[in-house]
């Protein structure tokens, strides 16, 4: 699999429709030993992520998760410039730099907020 195409497994992880769709993605996109690190906190495995993805839909149903630039990659690397738009307008930015197994699959994320949330008090994470 292509880094481009992996970057795009993961875009729609986030925007998947239904919990099947998110879990048939998320056992094709992501390692079995994962972790993710993001100001919102640290998940060690797929399931935390899963049940996060699914909370926030909860909170914020309807929500999109696009990219802000083409996806960058080099070695084992790629890095999403992402906006989150909830109601139309925009939530917060970011970026994420995903770390790629042999098998191309996701090992790990390192999450940036370049715009928070309203609200969102950075210190507290």
């Amino acid at each position: 699999m292509t880094d481009h195409a992996i970057v795009q497994q993961y875009l729609d992880f986030w925007n998947a429709g239904t919990d099947a769709e998110q879990r048939e993605l998320a056992a094709t996109t992501f390692a079995d030993h994962f972790s993710y690190h993001a100001p919102v906190g640290v998940m060690r495995e797929v399931e935390e992520l899963i049940n996060f993805r699914k909370q926030f839909a909860e909170h914020a149903p309807g929500y999109e998760f696009q990219p802000r630039s083409e996806p960058e990659a080099h070695h084992d690397r790629a890095r999403l410039q992402w906006e989150l738009i909830v109601g139309g307008t925009s939530f917060a930015t970011g970026t994420d730099v995903l770390e790629l197994g042999p098998d191309g699959r996701i090992v790990s994320v390192a999450g940036f907020l370049d715009r928070a949330p309203e609200g969102f008090a950075h210190a507290d994470h």
